[in-house]
């Protein structure tokens, strides 16, 4: 990187950016710049504006989605623009009736796609005897995963705000309806993008310590303890500065986790891939 788009001594923002990220003051950076200042101020935004993106926006961003690493060149994702406002009025209320959904003028989706190289197999005479596995799976998510990422960061530089929508898993066969998609496909998440509306400011959420996420050499959970108590303070104070109801980040798990019925449905994705045509062998 040229020398002019990296500091070694981070600037004075540095240090407010990175305490924002885990809610306490922080070492300062050995760098810092403008990719890193993007990164560090990651927050879901769920109030937009309902003003149209600029002509391109939606091209440039798969751009950059499609510059991240893919496993093998595969290329095992693809991705649906929705623009029109009663499809994504109808997408809303399948992911629980998440209205930023119909507020923000793009949603994407995200698709693990292997029915693409399954068209190619079929053109070229092969079996593709592999895309049915749980491995060749994994890497069309994993895919999928990073390519929207990438459209994240780039979304954010642009000044938009995004929120990745995991619902669109609540109902996959209706979803895949919607839009048409073809057997061996599924949305993997949906991702809406517009201008943050300014009445309604959201803030960057504070993470886990790293001592409870960063492992050297080997696992090691003996952290865990303090960690979690340390965090569950500053989740707590986050949640009553959002004005929130302060029930902490251990009972977030354990609703998401504790239950079958935290899962939303989705205890039934095996079946839904099935149906889907994926038989995850």
């Amino acid at each position: 990187m040229p020398q002019d788009q990296m500091t070694t001594s981070p600037p004075p923002h540095a240090a407010p950016a990175l305490a924002a990220r885990y809610g306490h003051a922080q070492a300062a950076p050995p760098a810092w710049n403008a990719v890193l200042e993007t990164l560090m101020a990651h927050r879901s935004v769920r109030a937009y504006l309902p003003h149209a993106l600029p002509s391109g926006t939606t091209e440039l961003l798969v751009a950059a989605a499609q510059s991240a690493a893919t496993s093998s060149n595969m290329q095992t994702w693809s991705v649906v623009a929705v623009h029109d406002q009663a499809r994504r009025d109808r997408l809303a209320v399948l992911a629980g009736n998440q209205k930023h959904i119909s507020v923000a003028p793009l949603f994407l989706l995200f698709l693990a796609d292997l029915s693409r190289a399954d068209r190619i197999g079929a053109a070229t005479g092969h079996a593709m005897e592999g895309t049915p596995y749980t491995e060749s799976f994994m890497v069309a998510l994993i895919d999928a995963a990073i390519a929207g990422q990438n459209a994240t960061v780039a979304a954010e530089a642009m000044g938009l705000g995004t929120v990745y929508i995991g619902s669109m898993r609540n109902h996959p066969e209706t979803v895949a309806a919607e839009i048409g998609l073809p057997p061996n496909c599924m949305v993997a998440f949906g991702l809406c993008v517009g201008h943050p509306d300014p009445a309604h400011p959201s803030s960057v959420k504070p993470r886990l310590p790293q001592s409870m996420i960063l492992h050297h050499e080997q696992y090691d959970a003996s952290h865990d303890a303090k960690g979690l108590a340390d965090y569950e303070a500053t989740f707590t104070g986050f949640q009553k500065q959002e004005g929130l109801p302060a029930s902490g980040w251990v009972s977030r798990v354990i609703d998401r986790l504790g239950t079958v019925a935290g899962i939303g449905g989705r205890e039934r994705m095996r079946d839904a891939l099935k149906a889907l045509g994926i038989p995850l062998a």
